[in-house]
């Protein structure tokens, strides 16, 4: 198993290997998150302003009532970190940063504490602001730290990975993990903007390019069927970081999930169904004790969700089949071993979208039309789990 990490700081030889020179750059685009004025970061109403080259947008989005910010970024990205923090200096702000641990490892209570401490030493008030730098562990822990700070203080997110842009850095949900489970203690809390700057994909890791991937299969099965078809039509531009082709499926990927927040901002309703997949995944996740991507664990989850559905009679045998062979075109793992299930069960049944004893999952009846599912026997998560169980030996996952 490949450790998880966020995207490194770009080296001469990864620079050297990023590809041809692009044209020049496409205007941003702008998609808008609901309605209202953002005030407080806690109302719906922002920007996801998606394109190259954004950082100097970043003062905008922080508005000019803040007078300290802190820049939340992990060791990978420290050299980013110190360069949002420099712009920042320039632009009048009083900018400090803090480091937090790679990847999952970031969201834990202690990081939050120290993140607060630093925010405390430095006597930050509610007119003031946060930034997040890197993907979407730090966007959850740094969303989280704003929510939590007087109850409440700006954040603009600066998502670096593909599954940050499409999923974490979009509609105010924040979260660390405990021991129990992933993301159970956290709270709403909507940014006041988002920058997602398309040349951090560059220097990506293929790995986690392609593990962002899932996440925007996701999006295709629950909402837009046109993702599914230009990953079928070309799956190694999906890919490439250079491609027109990416660029519009992660536009495509963030439309879904404004559209879907900006009708249900705290999961009341039909935001549940942006959970597609996930049931498994976090219950896979809290078995490899995070040390699987998560976008790894969502295809995983995907493909389990499919077999349910048509398990139940409620999926066709063509649309169950697709989940696994777009997954698979991707690169992506479609199956998990076979000697977890009673571990991943005890995770299944802490998950967020379960009332009381009942058991509860997105299923899709066709493409775009998903709901939430009561499961009154558990045995038949057992069966449908042996239509992706594999042996230990052939269990072998490299994202």
């Amino acid at each position: 198993m490949t450790p998880q990490t966020e995207n490194p700081e770009p080296s001469p030889a990864a620079e050297s290997q990023a590809g041809p020179p692009q044209t020049p750059a496409a205007e941003p685009t702008v998609v808008t998150v609901g309605e209202g004025n953002g005030a407080g970061g806690n109302q719906l109403g922002y920007d996801v302003v998606i394109g190259n080259g954004l950082l100097a947008r970043l003062p905008e989005m922080i508005g000019p009532s803040a007078e300290r910010v802190l820049v939340i970024h992990p060791r990978a990205l420290r050299a980013t970190g110190d360069v949002v923090r420099e712009d920042l200096e320039k632009a009048g702000y009083q900018a400090v940063t803090a480091e937090i641990p790679d990847a999952e490892e970031g969201k834990h209570i202690q990081v939050a504490a120290f993140c607060w401490q630093v925010l405390g030493q430095n006597d930050f008030t509610r007119s003031d602001a946060v930034v997040s730098v890197g993907g979407g562990a730090v966007t959850d822990l740094a969303g989280f730290v704003a929510a939590t700070w007087l109850r409440g203080v700006r954040v603009v997110h600066m998502p670096t990975t593909l599954l940050g842009m499409v999923d974490a850095a979009v509609g105010g949900k924040t979260g660390i993990n405990t021991a129990e489970g992933k993301n159970l203690v956290g709270s709403f809390h909507q940014p006041a903007g988002v920058l997602v700057d398309l040349d951090t994909l560059l220097t990506l890791p293929r790995n986690e390019l392609v593990a962002g991937l899932a996440e925007v299969v996701k999006c295709g099965f629950i909402a837009d069927e046109q993702i599914l078809q230009i990953i079928e039509s070309a799956p190694d531009q999906a890919q490439n970081p250079h491609s027109k082709q990416l660029r519009e499926l992660i536009e495509r990927s963030i439309r879904v999930k404004a559209e879907i927040v900006g009708e249900d901002a705290r999961e009341t309703g039909r935001r549940e169904h942006l959970n597609y997949g996930h049931t498994l995944a976090h219950a896979i996740e809290l078995a490899e004790r995070y040390q699987w991507r998560h976008g790894a664990a969502v295809s995983v989850g995907l493909v389990f969700a499919a077999e349910l559905a048509r398990s139940l009679g409620r999926l066709d045998d063509a649309t169950a089949d697709r989940h696994r062979e777009i997954l698979t075109s991707l690169g992506l793992p479609v199956s998990y071993r076979d000697d977890r299930w009673n571990q991943l069960l005890e995770g299944i049944r802490r998950d967020k979208k379960n009332r009381g004893e009942t058991l509860r999952f997105v299923l899709l009846s066709g493409v775009g039309q998903p709901a939430t599912v009561e499961i009154p026997d558990p045995s038949i998560l057992y069966a449908t789990y042996q239509e992706i169980a594999e042996p230990v030996s052939d269990t072998t996952v490299s994202l």
